[in-house]
């Protein structure tokens, strides 16, 4: 079987949606799996023996400039003389669909998967697919797209299989001299994509104080930069990680005894480690993540509505700092 798997981006639901691979190797250990991915993401899948071969696209480049689609359109086409079997859009927008059209569509016999109307925010996508399967917009992410391919692939998926989930990440091998032996190594993530979504970095040097760890902020942007900074200068035993490639991420996340962060990539991937993980969650559902003995989720007391999220909502800020510091002594055993 020739599979391609379209999901472009973001982080986070590249990784929410990385599990499935180790279970269509279950199922069809000889099946030939690519992954389409924007290029600049590309890192969180590279290295993953469950995959063939990963192609990289960039849609961003359309909107520097209009001519940039024919470029882009090239590629796809490029990417269908593959001949794949079974596309499958586990993105369920208009341009990820389209993608899979692109790469699918010219052969007769091919299945391109994706959601149905009902069961994505663009619901126009579904008209792409020509297998459409039906999961509630609202049930959890990781389940959705678990369910989505074993529905395309005519096997099973149940969620005990998500919980017994081997580790999915894969990277080189990187040192890092700022981790220590005599203390628990906590992984900071304090930025994310939208403001609302972050939680006060006062709150966060607070909880660094009160845990006495050794503690390692990363970042990815100048913005998440000036808050590492901001949350050094007042606390102590902080320790801003250099920038890190997505490889060198994944090898320091998966060092590391706990991750705390906002709801973004790098949080994530702790849960695709199988590391130990608390994620605060504001203007987002916690439908993002998927709960374990050792991945805790803190939500806010705001109501969200998962198919119009208010980037207006920042009700992360009432989240009690004490709870994080008490679930993070839970798992750690302090």
């Amino acid at each position: 079987m020739n599979i391609a798997i379209v999901r472009l981006s973001a982080i986070g639901d590249i990784v929410h949606t990385m599990i499935v691979l180790q279970f269509i190797k279950k199922h069809y250990p000889k099946a030939k799996i690519d992954w389409i991915v924007e290029e600049s993401l590309a890192g969180v899948l590279q290295n993953n023996p469950n995959i063939d071969k990963i192609h990289k696209i960039n849609l961003k480049s359309i909107k520097k400039s209009f001519l940039n689609l024919f470029v882009e359109i090239k590629k796809l086409k490029s990417i269908a003389k593959n001949n794949y079997d079974i596309v499958i859009d586990a993105q369920g927008l208009i341009k990820s669909a389209i993608v899979a059209k692109i790469i699918g569509g010219h052969i007769v016999g091919s299945q391109i998967v994706g959601f149905d109307k009902k069961s994505i925010r663009e619901s126009l996508a579904s008209y792409f697919y020509n297998k459409k399967i039906d999961i509630s917009y609202r049930e959890n992410k990781i389940y959705r797209n678990c369910f989505l391919v074993s529905k395309a692939l005519g096997f099973e998926i149940n969620k005990k299989d998500i919980l017994d989930k081997k580790a999915f990440l894969f990277f080189d091998k990187h040192l890092f001299p700022f981790l220590k032996k005599n203390k628990k190594n906590i992984v900071f993530v304090v930025g994310s994509s939208w403001k609302s979504k972050n939680y006060p970095w006062q709150k966060y040097a607070y909880i660094i104080d009160r845990l006495d760890t050794n503690s390692i902020i990363v970042w990815g942007n100048e913005e998440e930069l000036k808050i590492a900074n901001d949350i050094q200068d007042i606390a102590k035993n902080v320790i801003i990680a250099p920038k890190l490639s997505f490889d060198e991420l994944k090898a320091l996340l998966s060092q590391v005894d706990l991750v705390i962060g906002n709801d973004t990539g790098p949080t994530h991937m702790a849960w695709g480690l199988n590391r130990a993980s608390i994620m605060l969650f504001g203007p987002t559902p916690i439908e993002q993540a998927y709960q374990t003995d050792i991945n805790i989720v803190l939500k806010s007391p705001s109501i969200v509505d998962h198919y119009k999220l208010d980037k207006n909502d920042f009700s992360i800020q009432e989240i009690d700092e004490e709870l994080v510091v008490q679930k993070a002594k839970e798992i750690l055993a302090i």
